[in-house]
């Protein structure tokens, strides 16, 4: 991965009174977010999700943190604290646990439950630590309380963390909504105990930091999903995401007032708000659910469908109906409501998904057009509260791309941290409290580990490229027999080319180019096969590049007889 210091290397023995910290994800990105931290030889991991893949990483299902730089340390490590239930933070738990599953997960009660249905399903039964706000908790080395915040989803916390070396402050995700649906505030009163304590270094959420204000409260979207609702001829189909409860409790308050009845579309969404409900998160209408293999006994003006695919993935339920694909067949009248931002990257998925609804008749509504979201996370005007009131002697902006955490490092600057005490990293960039003070001392090996199909970590960015080279200019083979004793053409060669728009007849034209450039390798004494095949491949690419612009994958067959 690359990071704002090419000149570092291998970082030299952690101090006895230092504090190690290492993003193996999150840093730069949305997504993958999970932090490393080290002292007097224990190890504690902060989160551990996963980067969901975007257009120049075809066939790939989910992207890992680099697991690596813990493989030789595992029973170092105390514990995984989980700061909230989305999947950029809980999402690679499972894949942890595979090489060694008995690391304590310590989360809040509905962040556990939804990590353990996912452990469920690849067969691990994990030790648990259900904590809440104002909780204070011995883990090795590190002293840890943990202290409410508001997010998108219920229950999220944040962590503070107290080690003979120094204390550090995790803010996971976090937004300072004044209104929250569930009564639940980030407790700033105890961050102001906390900084008066005395805060070494902040790790702060940055998705946010270069929006100005604050962030709109989730209450005032509430008329503008009951206008939804008022309008709507046929069915409703809501997608968001399968974790967001805040979401998912106003379509259904939206849709008990309209006498309307709700099916959930999705696996993900069943399970979590199966969850959410039975944990009392989700406060569900008396008889307001029913099955979706019931859908078509209800006329639709009474129906409404949670779905997942907010964010256009090509296997979730919306993509699948945009398409045509799906058992919910979209049709004019329907109202569909994307109640979800976009994260950085899927951009265009989820166009390709709207234009596709709206190809089917569908009356699309979603933020660009309508107040139908806002963002869980805390613009400048919040994280400009939160260094005056913490007032930290060290800043490391986490959780966003890099202009994200810039401009959080400004916000931090502008507060009056000095310059010199805020670190800017990325992942892999390994920061060092000692005394007092963060420094940068070196970098791990930190890549993308991709999860694709049943493989992990097999593929690599050598195969992403032939995926992206097959996806974007086709391949052409070229299969030549030569005569074992002589070297010369026995037969062929044979072109055949897949994902051009001219004709087979056009590829006809290299095949004298090939056979010079076959004759002119033998005369010269090649008759190693793979050789040949590089020839092959030479005089094809640059006839290809010139005569067509394109530059294929090019498969040489070479076959003595």
């Amino acid at each position: 991965m690359s990071h704002p210091h090419p000149e570092l290397t291998t970082p030299p023995p952690l101090p006895d009174n230092g504090l190690r910290v290492v993003a193996l994800g999150g840093l730069g990105e949305i997504g993958r977010n999970m932090t490393v931290l080290e002292t007097k030889g224990r190890l504690l991991i902060v989160d551990c999700g996963v980067l969901f893949p975007e257009d120049h990483h075809p066939g790939v299902d989910l992207i890992l943190p680099d697991f690596s730089y813990l493989q030789d340390r595992l029973d170092d490590v105390e514990a995984i604290v989980l700061t909230h239930g989305h999947e950029d933070h809980i999402g690679a738990v499972p894949y942890l646990l595979r090489l060694k599953g008995d690391i304590p997960l310590i989360g809040s009660t509905l962040t556990l439950a939804l990590v353990e249905a996912k452990l469920k399903e690849h067969r691990i039964r994990p030790f648990t630590l259900a904590v809440k706000e104002g909780q204070r908790e011995r883990v090795g080395a590190f002293d840890l309380e943990f202290v409410a915040v508001n997010h998108s989803i219920p229950d999220a916390l944040a962590v503070f963390v107290r080690t003979e070396a120094g204390t550090l402050l995790h803010t996971g995700d976090f937004k300072m909504d004044q209104l929250p649906l569930d009564g639940r505030i980030t407790d700033l009163r105890a961050f102001a105990r906390l900084g008066q304590e005395g805060v070494d270094l902040f790790l702060t959420d940055s998705t946010n930091a270069d929006m100005p204000g604050f962030t709109t409260p989730e209450l005032e979207i509430a008329p503008a999903i009951d206008k939804v609702f008022r309008h709507a001829q046929r069915r409703i189909i809501v997608a968001c995401f399968s974790s967001h409860v805040h979401r998912v409790q106003q379509v259904l308050d939206a849709a008990a007032k309209a006498g309307r009845k709700v099916a959930f579309v999705g696996r993900s969404m069943v399970r979590n708000m199966g969850i959410a409900a039975e944990l009392g998160y989700l406060h569900v209408p008396e008889g307001i659910l029913i099955d979706l293999k019931r859908i078509g006994d209800l006329p639709d003006n009474e129906l409404v469908l949670i779905s997942t695919g907010s964010q256009g993935e090509p296997m979730a339920a919306l993509s699948r109906m945009a398409n045509g694909e799906h058992r919910i067949n979209v049709g004019p009248g329907d109202t569909v409501l994307l109640a979800s931002s976009l994260i950085p990257g899927n951009e265009n998925a989820v166009y390709r998904v709207i234009n596709g609804l709206m190809r089917l008749g569908a009356n699309v509504v979603h933020k660009g057009n309508a107040k139908v979201h806002v963002s869980g996370h805390a613009s400048a005007g919040e994280l400009l509260y939160c260094y005056n009131i913490v007032k930290p002697r060290n800043v490391m902006p986490v959780h966003g791309e890099w202009r994200h955490m810039f401009a959080n490092a400004q916000l931090a600057i502008q507060t009056g941290v000095p310059e010199r005490n805020v670190v800017l990293a990325e992942d892999g960039v390994v920061v060092d409290l000692v005394d007092g003070h963060a420094r940068i001392t070196g970098v791990v090996d930190c890549g993308y580990i991709y999860v694709d199909g049943t493989n992990i970590g097999g593929t690599d960015e050598a195969l992403l490229k032939d995926r992206r080279i097959l996806r974007d200019e086709g391949f052409i083979t070229c299969i030549v027999v030569l005569d074992a004793a002589t070297g010369k053409i026995a037969s062929g060669p044979e072109i055949t080319a897949r994902g051009f728009v001219e004709s087979e007849e056009i590829f006809q034209q290299v095949i004298p180019k090939v056979e010079r450039a076959i004759e002119e390798a033998v005369a010269n004494g090649v008759r190693d096969d793979q050789q040949l095949q590089q020839v092959i491949r030479r005089a094809v690419g640059s006839w290809v590049g010139g005569k067509i612009r394109r530059r294929p994958m090019i498969i040489p067959v070479v076959l003595q007889a």
